[in-house]
């Protein structure tokens, strides 16, 4: 029979108004599907392509209903929301990718790393610490993370713990602490999963961090380890999103140890900063891909095309307000670069205001060109701080 889709092929509802959101929109253009966003945010980054945005807050459940009986399939950008008003239209019969059960324990940090362990998993040691207690880390024993079970991203909700002298820097919230892994290397694995069961995964990459905001800064595509090292932490990364049994796109971040052990750190139900490059250097980009995912299409080939670096575009400290790109037309003088400017009304520090990849054919020229791009593009803003 042949396949027959009235246009709009599906109208999508959306979670979340931010850069992934945004970036999500524009892939559901191109695929022929139609888009509502729910933000808190009028004209959000996402708002701003979509065209319909309901303007209301993440976890209310009137804007929920709305949106989810205004489309097809509903998805979201972003982790913290609030599950319950998910659950129920679920029940309802409204289509929820990933599901919101599974939301529920990837969002909870504590509950993601006992899901991990109970499926075997590897991922680091960890004890649950319900309130800070200078005993109980003690007696898990130094060097240590703790880290928030809700609410954190972006190096938010995450404090390392070198020694007990440094126990008075820790966040006074729930959470659990889990052993410091000296990490060779930090790799990410993006994996698709579509709702008949089909499974593939982007090549492996390399997560190099913002030493001031702990913030993804720059990525290397592909991973600079061996083809051993990439085949198994593709591997893995399938292996968690089959025993998750997730519907879309998502990020699984691991620690390459100094004895080539692979440890998954988190996973992100949902496109991701890691996946970026894909939409210059890959025949199919994160964002169609989710949608492919979600919607029960093919998914689409995840070949990398070509070497590739991104750069996170931060705001720059001592600046806020209305943003002013400064360096512009500076980088964009350098072949290969690609720039992505997220549409944000105001700037602060450290908040991610675009991206910049650069393609190359050799992997060491493109990093030598996105070192580049650090030196002579910055998000100022019209106030100083």
């Amino acid at each position: 029979m042949e396949d027959l889709f009235p246009y709009p092929v599906a109208r999508i509802g959306l979670i979340g108004g931010g850069q992934l959101g945004r970036m999500m929109v524009k892939a559901a253009k191109r695929l022929g599907c139609t888009c509502v966003v729910l933000d808190p945010l009028q004209g959000s980054p996402a708002g701003q392509v979509a065209g319909h945005q309901i303007v209301g807050d993440y976890s209310d459940p009137a804007m929920l209903r709305e949106l989810a009986e205004s489309c097809d399939v509903v998805t979201f950008e972003l982790e913290d929301i609030e599950t319950e008003t998910l659950l129920r239209l679920e029940a309802e019969g409204h289509k929820i990718h990933p599901r919101p059960e599974l939301l529920a324990i990837i969002q909870d940090k504590y509950r993601q790393k006992c899901f991990l362990r109970d499926a075997g998993i590897p991922t680091s040691e960890f004890v649950d610490m319900p309130a800070p207690e200078r005993d109980g880390f003690a007696a898990f024993g130094y060097p240590l993370v703790q880290k928030a079970r809700r609410g954190g991203y972006d190096g938010r909700g995450v404090v390392v713990m070198p020694n007990a002298q440094s126990y008075d820097t820790h966040l006074p919230v729930a959470g659990y602490v889990e052993r410091f892994v000296e990490a060779e290397k930090e790799l990410a694995v993006m994996v698709a999963r579509n709702v008949h069961g089909e499974c593939r995964a982007y090549p492996t990459v390399e997560m190099r961090f913002h030493a001031r905001d702990n913030v993804l800064d720059f990525l290397v595509a592909p991973a600079q380890v061996s083809d051993e090292v990439a085949r198994r932490a593709e591997a893995l990364a399938v292996r968690t999103v089959e025993a998750m049994d997730g519907v879309g796109v998502f990020g699984i971040e691991m620690f390459l140890t100094a004895e080539g052990e692979l440890l998954v750190n988190e996973v992100a139900p949902r496109t991701h900063n890691s996946g970026h490059h894909t939409i210059e250097a890959c025949v199919t980009d994160q964002f169609e891909q989710h949608l492919r995912a979600i919607l029960g299409l093919p998914l689409g080939d995840t070949r990398q095309l070509t070497p590739a670096t991104m750069v996170n575009l931060l705001g720059e400290p001592g600046y806020q307000g209305r943003p002013v790109i400064a360096g512009l037309a500076a980088v964009l003088a350098i072949p290969g670069v690609c720039v992505h400017i997220y549409g944000k009304a105001v700037t602060k520090p450290g908040r991610k205001m675009g991206h910049v990849t650069v393609v190359d054919d050799a992997i060491d020229a493109a990093c030598s060109k996105a070192k580049q791009v650090k030196e002579r593009i910055r998000i100022l803003g019209d106030s100083k701080l």
